[in-house]
């Protein structure tokens, strides 16, 4: 039966490696382990319950180091979030559910609002989404 776990224990690392994500490590383990203990018992009920239980310890222990560090997202700073806040230029109108421009630091940009602006008129950026600037009416001083 030793031969079974660690074709087993092969083929699932086979798998890891040719995988980005982390897939059948446990496993793997798993395997190694019932290889192990196949030296010392050949009873095959052992044997699986040994793989399944080091399997799943496993899975249960990584699990929580796999989503800390799968949740690090690489946020690259741009400095786009300097234009909220900022008084731009209407140069194309914006009505509620179709796209207009504004110019901001020399710039074009899509735009977007619930308000109606036409040419000409100042806006304040309120918040980016995606590509688009969403815009808002200037307050009354």
């Amino acid at each position: 039966m030793s031969i079974y776990w660690i074709v087993l224990f092969l083929v699932l690392l086979l798998i890891e490696l040719a995988t980005v994500n982390l897939v059948s490590i446990w496993f793997a383990l798993g395997a190694l382990a019932a290889f192990v203990t196949s030296f010392f018992t050949d009873t095959i009920f052992i044997q699986l319950l040994v793989f399944v239980v080091v399997s799943v310890v496993a899975l249960f222990i990584t699990l929580p180091i796999v989503k800390k560090f799968k949740r690090k997202e690489r946020i690259v700073p741009t400095n786009l979030d300097r234009v909220i806040g900022k008084e731009v230029e209407v140069t194309k109108p914006i009505k509620p559910n179709h796209y207009g421009e504004v110019e901001v630091f020399g710039t074009k940009w899509t735009a977007t609002s619930d308000k109606v602006f036409e040419v000409g008129e100042k806006a304040i950026v309120d918040r980016i989404d995606g590509v688009k600037l969403i815009v808002k009416k200037e307050e009354n001083k």
